[in-house]
């Protein structure tokens, strides 16, 4: 067994697509004719999206993202948590936490996406 995806529930998987695209350079794997759902090519593990109207057609009562309240986070390992941090919020991220030296000997910095997912941008842990 292995996991491949997680998929968030957005209100629209276009233009949070073309997001991730600008603020953290992922390329658009697949994105159904309808709109609904889409991913993104991150390597071992798809991280998709699917609208939550898709949803709740299915019959799911999906919630919104709360940035205030996140219950979880989504975290993308970088080589250059500075640079990957200006590309983030020049693409429209909000800030929630600047750039820190973890005592773990990690780098961190936070923001949200549009949809107010949480988002870890890190280093790998200095070992």
């Amino acid at each position: 067994m292995k996991f491949k995806y997680t998929i968030l529930y957005v209100e629209d998987v276009a233009s949070t697509l073309d997001f991730f695209k600008r603020a953290f350079g992922f390329d658009q794997q697949f994105l159904h004719e309808s709109g609904d759902y889409g991913e993104l090519n991150t390597g071992n593990t798809t991280l998709s999206f699917s609208s939550l109207k898709l949803m709740q057609d299915l019959g799911k009562s999906p919630s919104r993202a709360k940035a205030n309240a996140p219950i979880f986070e989504i975290a993308f390992e970088s080589n250059d948590v500075r640079a990957d941090l200006s590309s983030a919020l020049a693409a429209g991220a909000a800030l929630q936490q600047d750039i820190r030296e973890e005592s773990w000997g990690q780098t961190t910095a936070y923001v949200t996406d549009p949809n107010g997912f949480l988002i870890e941008i890190c280093s790998p842990v200095a070992t």
